[in-house]
Protein backbone atom coordinates (compact mmCIF):
# COMPACT_ATOMS: atom_id res chain seq x y z
CA UNK A 1 0.00 0.00 0.00
CA UNK A 2 2.93 2.32 0.64
CA UNK A 3 4.09 2.19 -2.98
CA UNK A 4 0.51 2.54 -4.19
CA UNK A 5 -0.06 5.64 -2.06
CA UNK A 6 3.23 7.14 -3.28
CA UNK A 7 2.21 6.55 -6.89
CA UNK A 8 -1.15 8.23 -6.44
CA UNK A 9 0.49 11.07 -4.53
CA UNK A 10 2.81 11.68 -7.48
CA UNK A 11 -0.18 11.74 -9.82
CA UNK A 12 -1.97 14.21 -7.57
CA UNK A 13 1.06 16.46 -7.17
CA UNK A 14 3.07 16.33 -10.37
CA UNK A 15 0.74 15.65 -13.32
CA UNK A 16 -1.53 18.17 -15.01
CA UNK A 17 -5.18 17.74 -14.13
CA UNK A 18 -6.50 17.12 -17.63
CA UNK A 19 -7.49 13.60 -16.51
CA UNK A 20 -9.42 12.65 -13.38
CA UNK A 21 -7.17 11.23 -10.68
CA UNK A 22 -6.92 7.45 -11.38
CA UNK A 23 -8.25 5.06 -8.77
CA UNK A 24 -6.64 1.93 -10.21
CA UNK A 25 -2.90 1.30 -10.54
CA UNK A 26 -2.15 -1.38 -13.12
CA UNK A 27 1.16 -3.23 -12.93
CA UNK A 28 0.96 -6.15 -15.38
CA UNK A 29 -0.92 -7.41 -18.41
CA UNK A 30 -1.13 -10.77 -20.15
CA UNK A 31 -3.54 -11.65 -22.93
CA UNK A 32 -7.01 -10.34 -22.11
CA UNK A 33 -6.18 -9.61 -18.46
CA UNK A 34 -4.45 -7.00 -16.33
CA UNK A 35 -3.44 -6.99 -12.66
CA UNK A 36 -3.53 -4.09 -10.23
CA UNK A 37 -0.99 -3.14 -7.58
CA UNK A 38 -2.79 -5.31 -5.03
CA UNK A 39 -2.63 -8.41 -7.22
CA UNK A 40 -6.25 -8.46 -8.33
CA UNK A 41 -6.94 -9.65 -11.88
CA UNK A 42 -9.33 -7.88 -14.27
CA UNK A 43 -10.71 -8.82 -17.67
CA UNK A 44 -9.65 -5.85 -19.79
CA UNK A 45 -12.25 -4.65 -22.29
CA UNK A 46 -10.53 -1.25 -22.60
CA UNK A 47 -7.30 -2.42 -24.27
CA UNK A 48 -5.69 1.00 -24.25
CA UNK A 49 -8.75 2.42 -26.02
CA UNK A 50 -8.55 -0.18 -28.81
CA UNK A 51 -4.75 0.03 -29.07
CA UNK A 52 -3.71 -3.37 -27.71
CA UNK A 53 -4.92 -5.29 -30.73
CA UNK A 54 -3.29 -8.54 -29.66
CA UNK A 55 -4.03 -8.14 -25.97
CA UNK A 56 -1.25 -7.59 -23.48
CA UNK A 57 2.26 -8.88 -24.13
CA UNK A 58 1.52 -11.28 -26.98
CA UNK A 59 4.68 -13.42 -27.08
CA UNK A 60 5.33 -13.02 -30.81
CA UNK A 61 4.83 -9.23 -30.64
CA UNK A 62 7.09 -8.99 -27.58
CA UNK A 63 9.83 -11.00 -29.27
CA UNK A 64 9.75 -8.89 -32.44
CA UNK A 65 9.83 -5.62 -30.50
CA UNK A 66 12.67 -6.86 -28.28
CA UNK A 67 14.70 -8.01 -31.27
CA UNK A 68 14.24 -4.66 -33.01
CA UNK A 69 15.04 -2.68 -29.86
CA UNK A 70 18.32 -4.58 -29.56
CA UNK A 71 19.39 -3.79 -33.13
CA UNK A 72 18.02 -0.46 -34.42
CA UNK A 73 15.46 1.77 -32.71
CA UNK A 74 15.27 5.09 -34.53
CA UNK A 75 16.52 7.04 -37.50
CA UNK A 76 15.06 10.11 -39.16
CA UNK A 77 13.14 9.94 -42.42
CA UNK A 78 16.20 11.31 -44.18
CA UNK A 79 17.18 7.63 -44.40
CA UNK A 80 15.34 4.50 -45.49
CA UNK A 81 14.87 1.30 -43.51
CA UNK A 82 13.26 -1.95 -44.50
CA UNK A 83 10.59 -2.06 -41.78
CA UNK A 84 8.91 1.10 -43.05
CA UNK A 85 9.16 -0.08 -46.65
CA UNK A 86 7.64 -3.49 -45.93
CA UNK A 87 4.93 -2.09 -43.65
CA UNK A 88 3.90 0.39 -46.34
CA UNK A 89 3.74 -2.38 -48.92
CA UNK A 90 1.56 -4.57 -46.71
CA UNK A 91 -0.86 -1.76 -45.91
CA UNK A 92 -1.14 -0.82 -49.59
CA UNK A 93 -1.98 -4.45 -50.29
CA UNK A 94 -4.86 -4.10 -47.80
CA UNK A 95 -6.09 -0.63 -48.78
CA UNK A 96 -5.48 -0.54 -52.54
CA UNK A 97 -3.22 1.38 -54.93
CA UNK A 98 -1.79 4.37 -53.11
CA UNK A 99 0.96 5.51 -50.77
CA UNK A 100 1.58 5.72 -47.02
CA UNK A 101 2.77 8.39 -44.62
CA UNK A 102 3.70 7.29 -41.09
CA UNK A 103 3.31 9.39 -37.96
CA UNK A 104 2.84 8.72 -34.25
CA UNK A 105 -0.86 8.93 -33.34
CA UNK A 106 -4.43 9.13 -34.55
CA UNK A 107 -4.57 12.89 -34.09
CA UNK A 108 -1.46 13.26 -36.24
CA UNK A 109 -2.93 10.97 -38.89
CA UNK A 110 -6.15 12.98 -38.99
CA UNK A 111 -4.17 16.22 -39.10
CA UNK A 112 -2.36 14.87 -42.16
CA UNK A 113 -5.72 14.21 -43.84
CA UNK A 114 -6.74 17.82 -43.17
CA UNK A 115 -3.50 19.00 -44.76
CA UNK A 116 -4.13 16.68 -47.71
CA UNK A 117 -7.49 18.39 -48.19
CA UNK A 118 -5.91 21.87 -48.30
CA UNK A 119 -3.27 20.67 -50.77
CA UNK A 120 -5.96 19.03 -52.91
CA UNK A 121 -7.97 22.25 -52.98
CA UNK A 122 -4.89 24.18 -54.12
CA UNK A 123 -4.20 21.60 -56.80
CA UNK A 124 -7.75 21.70 -58.12
CA UNK A 125 -8.18 25.48 -58.18
CA UNK A 126 -4.61 26.66 -58.63
CA UNK A 127 -4.79 28.92 -55.59
CA UNK A 128 -4.96 28.74 -51.82
CA UNK A 129 -8.10 29.45 -49.80
CA UNK A 130 -10.64 28.86 -52.56
CA UNK A 131 -11.59 25.20 -52.04
CA UNK A 132 -10.93 24.02 -48.49
CA UNK A 133 -14.12 23.35 -46.49
CA UNK A 134 -14.42 19.90 -44.95
CA UNK A 135 -17.79 18.36 -44.10
CA UNK A 136 -17.76 16.29 -40.92
CA UNK A 137 -20.43 14.67 -38.78
CA UNK A 138 -22.09 15.88 -35.62
CA UNK A 139 -20.94 13.82 -32.64
CA UNK A 140 -17.59 13.09 -34.29
CA UNK A 141 -14.23 12.84 -32.56
CA UNK A 142 -11.06 13.21 -34.63
CA UNK A 143 -8.45 14.27 -32.08
CA UNK A 144 -7.13 17.12 -29.95
CA UNK A 145 -4.77 19.06 -32.22
CA UNK A 146 -6.23 22.37 -33.40
CA UNK A 147 -7.14 20.96 -36.79
CA UNK A 148 -8.62 17.66 -35.61
CA UNK A 149 -10.31 19.44 -32.70
CA UNK A 150 -11.92 21.87 -35.15
CA UNK A 151 -13.36 18.82 -36.94
CA UNK A 152 -14.79 17.58 -33.62
CA UNK A 153 -18.04 19.42 -32.85
CA UNK A 154 -18.14 18.62 -29.13
CA UNK A 155 -18.24 21.43 -26.57
CA UNK A 156 -16.25 19.45 -24.03
CA UNK A 157 -13.41 19.08 -26.56
CA UNK A 158 -13.46 22.62 -27.97
CA UNK A 159 -14.23 24.64 -24.82
CA UNK A 160 -11.54 27.20 -24.00
CA UNK A 161 -9.70 26.96 -27.32
CA UNK A 162 -11.48 29.51 -29.51
CA UNK A 163 -10.89 30.68 -32.13
CA UNK A 164 -10.66 27.31 -33.81
CA UNK A 165 -9.58 26.54 -37.36
CA UNK A 166 -12.17 27.69 -39.88
CA UNK A 167 -13.41 25.65 -42.81
CA UNK A 168 -15.61 22.97 -41.25
CA UNK A 169 -19.33 22.28 -41.57
CA UNK A 170 -21.33 19.45 -40.02
CA UNK A 171 -24.00 17.06 -41.23
CA UNK A 172 -25.76 14.25 -39.42
CA UNK A 173 -24.37 10.74 -39.56
CA UNK A 174 -26.56 8.46 -41.71
CA UNK A 175 -28.46 11.46 -43.10
CA UNK A 176 -27.14 11.79 -46.64
CA UNK A 177 -29.24 14.82 -47.51
CA UNK A 178 -27.81 16.78 -44.58
CA UNK A 179 -24.40 16.46 -46.21
CA UNK A 180 -25.65 17.14 -49.73
CA UNK A 181 -27.21 20.39 -48.49
CA UNK A 182 -23.83 21.63 -47.23
CA UNK A 183 -21.87 21.23 -50.46
CA UNK A 184 -20.84 24.43 -52.23
CA UNK A 185 -17.96 25.67 -54.39
CA UNK A 186 -15.63 25.85 -51.38
CA UNK A 187 -16.21 22.24 -50.30
CA UNK A 188 -13.15 20.04 -50.74
CA UNK A 189 -13.82 16.86 -48.73
CA UNK A 190 -16.14 14.81 -46.56
CA UNK A 191 -14.45 13.39 -43.45
CA UNK A 192 -16.11 10.69 -41.34
CA UNK A 193 -15.47 7.98 -38.78
CA UNK A 194 -16.71 4.67 -40.15
CA UNK A 195 -17.86 4.03 -36.57
CA UNK A 196 -18.03 6.99 -34.21
CA UNK A 197 -16.07 5.78 -31.19
CA UNK A 198 -15.75 8.54 -28.59
CA UNK A 199 -19.15 9.88 -29.68
CA UNK A 200 -20.95 6.77 -28.45
CA UNK A 201 -20.40 3.89 -30.94
CA UNK A 202 -22.57 5.02 -33.83
CA UNK A 203 -22.09 2.96 -37.00
CA UNK A 204 -22.15 4.63 -40.40
CA UNK A 205 -24.68 2.56 -42.35
CA UNK A 206 -23.47 0.91 -45.58
CA UNK A 207 -26.04 2.73 -47.73
CA UNK A 208 -24.98 6.04 -46.20
CA UNK A 209 -21.30 5.39 -46.95
CA UNK A 210 -22.16 4.40 -50.49
CA UNK A 211 -24.18 7.60 -50.84
CA UNK A 212 -21.28 9.69 -49.52
CA UNK A 213 -18.97 7.99 -52.01
CA UNK A 214 -21.30 9.02 -54.84
CA UNK A 215 -21.62 12.58 -53.52
CA UNK A 216 -17.85 12.90 -53.50
CA UNK A 217 -17.54 11.47 -57.00
CA UNK A 218 -20.28 13.72 -58.36
CA UNK A 219 -18.85 16.91 -56.83
CA UNK A 220 -15.11 16.27 -57.06
CA UNK A 221 -14.60 15.91 -53.29
CA UNK A 222 -12.16 13.80 -51.33
CA UNK A 223 -13.76 11.06 -49.23
CA UNK A 224 -11.70 10.72 -46.03
CA UNK A 225 -12.25 8.03 -43.40
CA UNK A 226 -11.01 8.05 -39.81
CA UNK A 227 -10.44 4.39 -38.90
CA UNK A 228 -8.18 5.16 -35.95
CA UNK A 229 -10.40 3.27 -33.48
CA UNK A 230 -12.55 1.03 -35.67
CA UNK A 231 -9.93 -0.26 -38.12
CA UNK A 232 -7.23 -2.93 -38.00
CA UNK A 233 -9.58 -5.91 -37.71
CA UNK A 234 -11.78 -4.67 -34.87
CA UNK A 235 -15.02 -5.24 -36.80
CA UNK A 236 -14.04 -8.56 -38.38
CA UNK A 237 -12.70 -7.00 -41.58
CA UNK A 238 -9.31 -5.32 -41.81
CA UNK A 239 -10.94 -1.92 -42.38
CA UNK A 240 -14.41 -1.23 -41.04
CA UNK A 241 -15.51 0.40 -44.31
CA UNK A 242 -15.15 -2.95 -46.09
CA UNK A 243 -18.60 -3.90 -44.77
CA UNK A 244 -20.08 -1.30 -47.16
CA UNK A 245 -18.07 -2.27 -50.23
CA UNK A 246 -16.77 1.28 -50.84
CA UNK A 247 -13.21 2.57 -50.98
CA UNK A 248 -12.34 6.03 -49.66
CA UNK A 249 -9.69 8.37 -51.04
CA UNK A 250 -7.66 8.41 -47.84
CA UNK A 251 -7.65 6.55 -44.52
CA UNK A 252 -6.32 7.51 -41.10
CA UNK A 253 -4.94 4.65 -38.97
CA UNK A 254 -3.35 4.45 -35.52
CA UNK A 255 -4.25 2.83 -32.16
CA UNK A 256 -4.40 -0.88 -33.04
CA UNK A 257 -1.77 -0.61 -35.77
CA UNK A 258 1.08 -0.78 -33.27
CA UNK A 259 -0.50 -3.23 -30.85
CA UNK A 260 0.24 -0.85 -27.97
CA UNK A 261 3.28 0.88 -29.41
CA UNK A 262 2.65 4.44 -30.73
CA UNK A 263 2.30 4.62 -34.51
CA UNK A 264 -0.09 6.33 -36.89
CA UNK A 265 -0.43 6.33 -40.65
CA UNK A 266 -2.43 7.63 -43.55
CA UNK A 267 -3.05 5.83 -46.80
CA UNK A 268 -3.74 8.09 -49.78
CA UNK A 269 -5.24 6.75 -53.02
CA UNK A 270 -3.08 6.96 -56.11
CA UNK A 271 -4.82 9.93 -57.83
CA UNK A 272 -4.03 12.17 -54.84
CA UNK A 273 -0.57 11.09 -53.75
CA UNK A 274 1.08 13.90 -55.71
CA UNK A 275 -0.55 16.49 -53.41
CA UNK A 276 2.32 15.93 -50.98
CA UNK A 277 5.70 17.12 -52.23
CA UNK A 278 9.12 17.05 -50.54
CA UNK A 279 8.95 19.45 -47.60
CA UNK A 280 5.14 19.73 -47.50
CA UNK A 281 4.80 17.54 -44.42
CA UNK A 282 7.05 15.63 -42.06
CA UNK A 283 7.71 14.01 -38.70
CA UNK A 284 10.71 13.20 -36.54
CA UNK A 285 9.63 9.92 -34.98
CA UNK A 286 6.97 8.72 -37.44
CA UNK A 287 7.62 5.32 -38.98
CA UNK A 288 10.69 4.49 -36.90
CA UNK A 289 12.24 1.00 -37.18
CA UNK A 290 10.86 0.07 -33.75
CA UNK A 291 7.33 1.38 -34.38
CA UNK A 292 7.16 -0.35 -37.75
CA UNK A 293 8.47 -3.61 -36.25
CA UNK A 294 5.61 -3.50 -33.74
CA UNK A 295 3.08 -2.90 -36.53
CA UNK A 296 4.52 -5.64 -38.72
CA UNK A 297 4.19 -8.03 -35.78
CA UNK A 298 0.53 -7.04 -35.40
CA UNK A 299 -0.13 -7.77 -39.08
CA UNK A 300 1.70 -11.10 -38.80
CA UNK A 301 -0.43 -12.24 -35.88
CA UNK A 302 -3.69 -11.03 -37.45
CA UNK A 303 -2.90 -13.11 -40.51
CA UNK A 304 -1.22 -16.16 -38.96
CA UNK A 305 -3.77 -16.60 -36.18
CA UNK A 306 -6.76 -15.84 -38.46
CA UNK A 307 -7.97 -13.11 -36.12
CA UNK A 308 -10.34 -11.49 -38.62
CA UNK A 309 -12.21 -14.77 -38.91
CA UNK A 310 -12.14 -15.19 -35.13
CA UNK A 311 -13.63 -11.74 -34.54
CA UNK A 312 -16.29 -12.34 -37.17
CA UNK A 313 -17.27 -15.73 -35.73
CA UNK A 314 -16.99 -14.99 -32.00
CA UNK A 315 -18.63 -11.57 -32.04
CA UNK A 316 -21.99 -12.71 -33.42
CA UNK A 317 -23.13 -14.89 -30.50
CA UNK A 318 -21.56 -12.44 -28.05
CA UNK A 319 -23.48 -9.48 -29.46
CA UNK A 320 -26.67 -11.56 -29.60
CA UNK A 321 -26.28 -12.35 -25.91
CA UNK A 322 -25.69 -8.68 -25.05
CA UNK A 323 -28.79 -7.74 -27.03
CA UNK A 324 -30.86 -10.36 -25.23
CA UNK A 325 -29.66 -9.02 -21.89
CA UNK A 326 -30.64 -5.52 -23.01
CA UNK A 327 -34.12 -6.79 -23.86
CA UNK A 328 -34.42 -8.40 -20.41
CA UNK A 329 -33.36 -5.21 -18.62
CA UNK A 330 -35.00 -2.40 -20.64
CA UNK A 331 -35.08 -0.09 -17.62
CA UNK A 332 -31.27 -0.16 -17.50
CA UNK A 333 -30.20 -0.59 -21.15
CA UNK A 334 -31.44 1.57 -24.01
CA UNK A 335 -29.44 0.02 -26.86
CA UNK A 336 -26.60 -2.28 -27.87
CA UNK A 337 -24.77 -1.16 -31.00
CA UNK A 338 -21.51 -1.61 -32.87
CA UNK A 339 -19.72 -4.28 -34.88
CA UNK A 340 -17.27 -7.04 -34.05
CA UNK A 341 -15.22 -6.22 -30.99
CA UNK A 342 -16.32 -2.57 -30.85
CA UNK A 343 -19.56 -2.52 -28.89
CA UNK A 344 -21.42 0.25 -27.08
CA UNK A 345 -24.00 -0.34 -24.35
CA UNK A 346 -26.26 2.72 -24.15
CA UNK A 347 -27.53 3.05 -20.59
CA UNK A 348 -30.48 4.90 -19.10
CA UNK A 349 -28.52 5.84 -16.00
CA UNK A 350 -25.03 7.02 -14.99
CA UNK A 351 -22.47 5.15 -17.16
CA UNK A 352 -19.58 6.06 -14.86
CA UNK A 353 -21.28 4.39 -11.92
CA UNK A 354 -22.12 1.38 -14.10
CA UNK A 355 -18.50 1.08 -15.25
CA UNK A 356 -17.44 1.32 -11.62
CA UNK A 357 -19.68 -1.63 -10.73
CA UNK A 358 -18.21 -3.62 -13.63
CA UNK A 359 -14.74 -2.84 -12.32
CA UNK A 360 -15.67 -4.02 -8.82
CA UNK A 361 -16.62 -7.37 -10.32
CA UNK A 362 -13.46 -7.64 -12.42
CA UNK A 363 -14.30 -6.13 -15.82
CA UNK A 364 -12.70 -2.93 -17.12
CA UNK A 365 -14.70 -0.86 -19.63
CA UNK A 366 -14.48 2.66 -21.05
CA UNK A 367 -17.13 5.36 -21.31
CA UNK A 368 -18.07 6.77 -24.74
CA UNK A 369 -20.39 9.69 -25.42
CA UNK A 370 -22.72 10.77 -22.64
CA UNK A 371 -24.34 7.46 -21.71
CA UNK A 372 -22.42 4.56 -23.24
CA UNK A 373 -20.20 1.88 -21.74
CA UNK A 374 -17.82 0.65 -24.42
CA UNK A 375 -16.48 -2.91 -24.75
CA UNK A 376 -13.17 -3.23 -26.65
CA UNK A 377 -11.79 -6.75 -26.14
CA UNK A 378 -8.56 -7.61 -27.94
CA UNK A 379 -8.79 -9.38 -31.28
CA UNK A 380 -7.31 -12.41 -29.52
CA UNK A 381 -10.19 -12.64 -27.02
CA UNK A 382 -11.73 -16.12 -26.92
CA UNK A 383 -15.41 -16.93 -26.85
CA UNK A 384 -14.94 -17.97 -23.22
CA UNK A 385 -13.50 -14.56 -22.33
CA UNK A 386 -16.34 -12.81 -24.14
CA UNK A 387 -18.79 -14.94 -22.15
CA UNK A 388 -16.97 -14.04 -18.94
CA UNK A 389 -17.43 -10.36 -19.75
CA UNK A 390 -21.10 -10.92 -20.55
CA UNK A 391 -21.53 -12.80 -17.26
CA UNK A 392 -20.19 -9.83 -15.31
CA UNK A 393 -22.38 -7.47 -17.33
CA UNK A 394 -25.39 -9.61 -16.46
CA UNK A 395 -24.49 -9.64 -12.76
CA UNK A 396 -24.34 -5.86 -12.68
CA UNK A 397 -27.68 -5.60 -14.48
CA UNK A 398 -29.29 -7.90 -11.91
CA UNK A 399 -28.05 -5.69 -9.09
CA UNK A 400 -28.66 -2.38 -10.84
Amino acid sequence: MGTQNKTLACYATHLLRNYPLPKLILVKGQGSYVWDAQGRRYLDFTMGIASNTLGHCHPYWVRKVQEQAASFVHCSNIFAHENQAFLARRLVERAGPGRLFFCNSGAEANEALLKLTRLYGCRETGQEGKKYTILCAHNAFHGRTFGSMSATPQAKIQKGYSPLLKGFAFGRLNDLQSFANLIDEQTAAIFLETIQGEGGIHVAEPDFLRGIRKLCDDHGLLFLLDEVQCGLGRTGTFFAFEHSGIRPDAIAMAKGLGGGFPIGAIWVAEPYTDCFRPGSHGTTFGGSPLACAAALAVLDVIENEYLLEAVEGNSRPWIERLQKLAARFPDAVADVRGLGYLIGIALRDDPMRFAGRLCEKGLLAHIAGSNVVRFLPPLTATSEELDQGADIFEQVLYEW
